[in-house]
């Protein structure tokens, strides 16, 4: 167990009071600037209303190093496709709607989401946008599509051609070449249960690092033409059984970095209230073992990752349970259901969640367990704000590990408070 140096509350501090002097720290020794990555989910621009322009008007894009769009599943055939093509390459968005302010016309090459992330890099052209492939309903076919050698070249090949090279179907060769910067695999879960009907088999767990190293050399057989290196990125879960049975140390040989999943820890479908993205087990916690950011990032240690390809995933969203009993702060109390949420039950965004203090909740805190949550008397929400947060880049600094994910922007308000507060604690945007 790794603990915090005495200047860990210190950057908290710094950090919350809106300082920067952490990039120089970083740059003065030499290393890498930490990477910041957002996840923008290609199905937000409907009933979420959360289209790319908000990313750049909020401020947050000049923040990230990184975007994954989400997702681009593998289907049964083992190739990559698009999971909605209007939503890609064929919605046209308004000029308020647009990143450059200026509304998409009929007859221009393309349209969508993926016209939007190529005006977004040319208002930031530091920022790297990933094709994030799978995903929880989208990983169903990766066990067959990562099973043979002919198998794997076939996925890889056609993801290289569809999203890298940009052949979309239907419109002129490369129309969408040179908007998507590399591959972020989002198999959930090599050699473990995932969303119901996924393909499961023992030999995902060597096979998945067989696909990493046909990924890699495929993007570096590009390379070789374009003359750009491609990122190569995957999303790693936090369960030590999970990571057992489906990973090995050597796909860190081919990935840039991995971003671990540091939330879902617990959730409204278990019976009692908890944390969802704790730094450590907190005391009096009833599961033993349990889950949290520690017990994650060791286990990958031992697997033998290398810290600065190890990226912290951060949750712009809570978990929330109701009709809790026993008093109390709440936590650890039996409930009778999930909480209500705006899409879903048992979960909901920060942009909602930062306003229930002023109706009637209180924001509790365990500072030595690193973790925060909003309690009423019955309902109960585990969820990440920016004081939470400004502990997490502190924790992700006194650690050497290689930066911050979040899942997802749109979870964010509309000043991008929590991506605000990561790139204050982290510093200026990683470069090749």
């Amino acid at each position: 167990m790794r603990g915090y140096p005495r200047r860990f509350l210190a950057v908290a501090a710094a950090v919350l009071v809106g300082l920067t002097a952490a990039p120089g720290v970083a740059e003065a020794h030499g290393r890498k600037p930490y990477v910041k990555v957002g996840y923008f989910t290609q199905w937000g621009i409907y009933g979420r209303d959360f289209q790319l322009a908000k990313v750049e008007k909020s401020g947050a894009a000049a923040r990230l190093t990184h975007l994954n769009y989400a997702f681009g599943p593998v289907t049964a055939a083992g190739v990559c496709d698009s999971a909605d093509p209007w939503a890609d390459w064929q919605t046209p968005f308004s000029a308020e709607l647009s990143v450059d302010g200026v509304g998409d016309v009929a007859g221009q090459p393309i349209s969508g989401n993926l016209n939007q992330l190529a005006e977004l890099k040319r208002k930031n052209p530091g920022l790297r946008v990933l094709i994030s492939l799978g995903g929880w309903t989208g990983s169903a076919y990766f066990s067959d599509a990562a099973l043979t050698d002919a198998s794997r070249k076939k996925l890889v090949s056609s993801c290289v051609d569809l999203w890298i090279k940009g052949n979309l179907p239907g419109l002129p060769a490369g129309v969408a070449g040179g908007i998507f910067d590399g591959v972020d695999l989002d198999w959930e879960w090599p050699g473990s249960e995932g969303n119901a009907g996924n393909v499961i088999r023992p030999e995902d767990k060597h096979n998945f690092t067989l696909l990493t190293a046909e990924f890699r050399r495929q993007l570096d057989r590009l390379s070789r033409t374009t003359r750009k290196h491609y990122d190569l990125t995957a999303f790693l879960p936090a369960a030590p059984a999970k990571i057992d049975a489906g990973f090995e140390p050597k796909i860190f040989r081919y990935l840039d970095f991995g971003t671990v999943q540091g939330y879902d820890f617990h959730g409204s479908w278990e019976q009692r209230t908890n944390q969802q993205s704790a730094l450590h087990v907190p005391k009096g916690a009833p599961d033993n073992p349990d889950f949290s950011v520690e017990v994650a990032i060791e286990k990958w240690r031992d697997l033998g990752a290398p810290d600065r390809k190890l990226v912290l995933g951060i949750p712009y969203y809570g978990q929330g349970w109701t009709g809790a009993t026993g008093g109390g702060t709440g936590l650890f109390a039996p409930v009778t259901g999930g909480a209500p949420g705006t899409f879903a039950v048992g979960t909901e965004d920060y942009k909602v969640l930062k306003n229930l203090p002023a109706q009637g909740f209180t924001v509790h805190r365990d500072r030595r367990a690193g973790h925060t949550w909003l309690f009423d008397g019955t309902t109960f929400w585990t969820y990440d704000d920016p004081a939470q947060i400004a502990q997490k880049t502190a924790y992700i600094r006194a650690q050497g590990l290689g930066g911050a994910m979040m899942w997802s922007l749109d979870g964010d308000d509309q000043n991008a408070s929590l991506t605000r507060t990561i790139a204050a604690g982290l510093g200026s945007p990683w470069r090749h």
